[in-house]
């Protein structure tokens, strides 16, 4: 099981919060699609003809492609990796993109999940966090995917920004769940540097966040998905019966999957490799044949730090046999008994084989996992 990422790397706007490469000029958008018609045909055998189960459309705005470009992207993929038929096609699109004829013309090119960049359904919140589209688009978007027919959809929320009370939050939450949205994908309001929200922080313009309120509203989360029948596969994501997502799955896995477009990542099992994050650097590039990335041999101890940071994420949680066989019993052993002080203070358990987080061990996975790193 193989994975192909594809970045597209525009936006009509820019998000206070987004740290994501994009640019918000569109000029080069037709020399962008022909250089990565290129690079589709450079990276053909980087997947050794592994079966492709999921393509993941993200960026950026993918959804500000025509469905023509997107078709045409999806033909040349198909005629050089071999994509399954059952393959899971994401598309991660923003409200104001969709209506019902690009929806149905989406699904007939290919597309049969979407990712919906909801963010809040609230207008003050999509105002404060520089969103293209508005509350109302919001909810029709919502309806016009269910009746364009797609079943399989996630969207996006964000929890802990200022001036986002207990009460909003679950109105955004219900909301989701009275439309009987199969998956969700929920984050606290992370401030990164040099975006436009870190200046507004920093210059006091605006409140900075409050990690009390994002660590109650991620609590509050857990209790009302679990109720609605969510299962809370990963941190961030939530999902019912069968509807977790199968290419962010295959990341958590550890999966080979290639990264297609400017600053996009690729992982073969024992090398990294990332496009150049620069639109102009890497149409010039393929222009000229050549692959625009940087790569690094994973070392053992980079390896097994990825699956600890990755494993103690998921539902699964960290297996000690897996890290037996593939690391050695010395290094299992010592994971173990690193863990032994968050098993007491009940932010881990231990089932004989796998050690999980607890619902408060949730709430420090980055910090846990770090003091198990090697």
């Amino acid at each position: 099981m193989a994975g192909i990422y594809i970045h597209i790397p525009f936006c009509r706007q820019a998000c206070h919060y987004c740290n994501f490469h994009f640019s918000t000029s569109l000029g080069s958008k037709n020399d962008f699609i022909a250089a990565l018609l290129k690079e589709i045909v450079l990276q053909k055998d980087y997947l050794a003809q592994e079966p492709v189960d999921t393509v993941y459309f993200g960026g950026g705005t993918p959804s500000l492609l025509s469905v023509a470009e997107i078709d045409v992207l999806l033909h040349a993929l198909a005629a050089s990796f071999n994509i399954s038929r059952e393959a899971e096609i994401t598309l991660e699109a923003n409200p104001d993109d969709l209506n019902t004829g690009k929806l149905q013309e989406l699904r007939e090119a290919g597309i049969n999940r979407l990712s919906i960049g909801i963010q809040s359904f609230f207008e003050d919140d999509l105002r404060w966090m520089n969103r293209a589209h508005n509350a109302r688009q919001s909810i029709a978007c919502i309806y016009d995917a269910l009746s364009a027919g797609f079943t399989n959809l996630t969207i996006d929320l964000i929890y802990g920004t200022p001036g986002l009370t207990d009460d909003k939050w679950k109105e955004n939450v219900q909301k989701a769940i009275d439309f009987n949205i199969p998956h969700l994908s929920c984050y606290a309001l992370t401030v990164e540097p040099k975006t436009a929200l870190d200046h507004f922080i920093t210059t006091k313009q605006y409140l900075p966040v409050d990690a009390d309120q994002q660590a109650r509203q991620f609590l509050l989360l857990m209790d009302w998905t679990a109720a609605a029948g969510y299962e809370h596969y990963e941190i961030s994501n939530f999902a019912k019966p069968g509807m977790r997502s199968k290419h962010n799955t295959a990341y958590w896995l550890g999966k080979k999957y290639l990264g297609l477009g400017p600053s996009a990542h690729s992982f073969n099992g024992i090398s990294r490799q990332w496009n150049i994050a620069n639109n102009a650097l890497y149409v010039q590039s393929l222009q000229q044949q050549q692959l625009p990335f940087e790569k690094e041999e994973l070392t053992v101890t980079h390896q097994l730090n990825e699956y600890i940071m990755t494993s103690l994420r998921t539902i699964e949680g960290l297996s000690i046999g897996y890290v037996t066989e593939k690391f050695g019993e010395t290094v299992a052993q010592t994971i173990f008994r690193s863990s032994g002080k968050f098993i007491q203070a009940g932010n881990m358990q231990w089932d004989g084989e796998r050690l999980r987080l607890t619902r408060q061990g949730k709430l420090l996975a980055d910090g846990i996992a770090a003091e198990l790193f090697f």
